[in-house]
């Protein structure tokens, strides 16, 4: 291990600075610094590898490569900012806030189900894999907050919701009772 610091240590003194004045050239300050300290850890990882006498051409490919995801990782970023300035963070208005107080009345978890069904669009197989949970669990749990969030907006209204709509009740109800007389 001490041969392996110090191996470091040698590269480490070598490269540094014109790692750092390459990454300026390229990218503000700031992020140079990220840029540069990620490369050392890269170096580090993979110091076996390095090339003798070739350190700093080496390292030169690997901040190149550092520089470039970071550059990916901003444009990620500002994308979801974009698209997050989009999306309402506050309870909207005309007639939605009734949504707002039914998710509300569930609880965290009953949230982040309907949430990710209803607004993210994913398949319980999906949100199965967010939660780390079975295909099957993640159904259940799916039906089950559609029918809390159901309840809650009743509550909410007042009115009963248009859930049942559609679907006749088996066995001896009224409706059957009046039918068969």
């Amino acid at each position: 291990m001490n041969e392996r610091r110090t191996r470091f240590e040698e590269i480490f003194r070598e490269v540094y600075e014109p790692l750092q004045r390459y990454a300026r050239r390229r990218i503000d300050p700031a992020a140079a610094d990220d840029v540069v300290a990620e490369a050392l850890l890269v170096v580090w990882r993979r110091l076996d590898e390095s090339p003798p006498g070739q350190a700093l051409p080496w390292c030169y490919g690997i901040a190149r490569r550092c520089l470039a995801n970071r550059r990916r990782s901003d444009v990620r970023q500002a994308n979801v900012v974009d698209r997050l300035m989009g999306e309402r963070d506050a309870p909207p208005g005309d007639g939605d806030e009734l949504l707002w107080v039914a998710l509300a009345d569930l609880d965290a978890d009953d949230r982040e189900i309907v949430r990710l069904w209803a607004w993210e669009e994913l398949q319980p197989r999906e949100i199965a894999v967010v939660l780390d949970i079975s295909a099957n669990a993640a159904a259940i749990r799916v039906h089950r907050a559609k029918r809390r969030l159901a309840d809650a907006v009743e509550r909410a209204t007042g009115r009963k919701s248009h859930t049942d709509a559609g679907h006749r009740r088996v066995g001896n109800t009224p409706l059957e009772t009046k039918e068969a007389t």
